[in-house]
């Protein structure tokens, strides 16, 4: 089996801080708009042992893969989380974005302009949806309590936008309601898309699984945290926000037979990782479970639920950079997002992939 060995550079006392994990980005490597076919992007392979690096297609994968491997996807789905609307008495418009469901119709959002919304304001979005404010939030936000008439995504379908993260510097557009968002996605909840697997097709999947090579599903549904920069120039105390996760009896079976035949646990993103490495023992054993986790890798960590990763091209200042950096090491990583710059790679959501082994 692939090795769980740590990559990172253990020094006595060693800290890292903020500006280790900058870089100067050209903005012109931030993919705007997706690639027509999914499984075109280049892939950068980074082999930890050697600190080799390759460029290949995406479409190569299979040639990094073996029968006995076990693939782990995120199956969340991304909604469409922003809506705009209007205060019921005033017609002032309001900007609505949904952070997370926290039960039944109530919600956990933000909103813009945040001073003049206040508790017991109605917002309406069309005659099939409107909302009550009915609470504050720690941080700014507001909870708010829906009523559809009828099945909410199914309103919220027709009704809201596309949430594109912020370095994406366009309206969302109707390709993005198929591009961002993986061919099996299936569990409404993620504001978000789970970027690394964007790049896999349907057909490249059925591929790999004839191949022998195994296909775990799990959920964790991404929250706008992941586009939070690290703002502390003291890693350590940077806090995640909760994201919901589960892990069915299913999935842990396929993960944990892994070790025994031989073969490597390939989280596809980050995602994965923080939800394995949320529950999994010191030998790597993942166990069924749901639930909301703040997990935070950072370097110095010793992984104990996967082999390889597949992942894109992170924000300067990120805690997924911070993450794959610890997988990697940051050594190899800086060669790496060097080389991915000469290269003129394309960065971030829409952008080419990388796969750490």
């Amino acid at each position: 089996m692939g090795s769980r060995k740590n990559y990172f550079e253990h020094i006595d006392g060693l800290k890292y801080k903020l500006e280790d994990f900058l870089y100067d980005l050209p903005e012109k490597l931030i993919a705007q708009y997706p690639l027509e076919n999914r499984d075109t992007c280049r892939l950068m392979v980074v082999d930890r042992e050697s600190g080799k690096i390759s460029h290949r297609n995406f479409g190569d994968i299979s040639e990094y893969l073996a029968p006995d491997d076990c693939l782990v996807l995120n199956d969340t789905r991304v909604f469409p989380a922003r809506l705009m609307g209007r205060k019921d008495r005033t017609g002032a418009q309001v900007e609505i974005f949904l952070l997370r469901n926290l039960e039944g119709n109530l919600w956990e959002v933000l909103v813009k302009p945040a001073r003049k919304v206040r508790i017991g304001n109605k917002i309406i979005f069309g005659d099939d949806l409107s909302c009550d404010i009915v609470d504050n939030t720690l941080s700014g936000g507001r909870v708010v309590e829906f009523n559809s008439n009828g099945d909410f995504f199914t309103v919220l379908g027709k009704l809201g936008n596309t949430p594109l993260p912020p370095y994406i510097k366009r309206k969302p557009e109707n390709l993005d309601k198929e591009y961002y968002q993986t061919v099996y996605a299936d569990k409404h909840g993620a504001v978000a898309a789970p970027t690394a697997g964007l790049h896999f097709t349907q057909k490249l999947i059925d591929k790999l699984q004839s191949d022998g090579i195994k296909i775990a599903k799990i959920t964790l549904h991404v929250g706008l945290g992941t586009f939070r920069p690290v703002q502390v120039e003291d890693i350590t105390r940077h806090k995640m926000d909760s994201e919901y996760y589960e892990i069915d009896a299913h999935a842990a079976s396929l993960i944990n037979m892994v070790p025994q035949k031989g073969g490597n646990v390939i989280a596809v993103g980050t995602t994965v990782v923080r939800a394995l490495e949320s529950i999994a023992d010191q030998r790597g054993f993942v166990r069924p479970a749901r639930g909301w986790t703040d997990k935070y890798i950072y370097p110095p960590y010793e992984f104990k639920a996967i082999n390889k990763l597949l992942t894109n091209f992170h924000l300067p200042g990120s805690t997924l950079l911070m993450m794959v950096s610890a997988f990697a090491g940051m050594k190899l990583m800086r060669e790496a997002y060097e080389l991915a710059i000469k290269e003129k790679y394309r960065f971030f959501s829409y952008g080419d992939a990388m796969l750490i082994c």
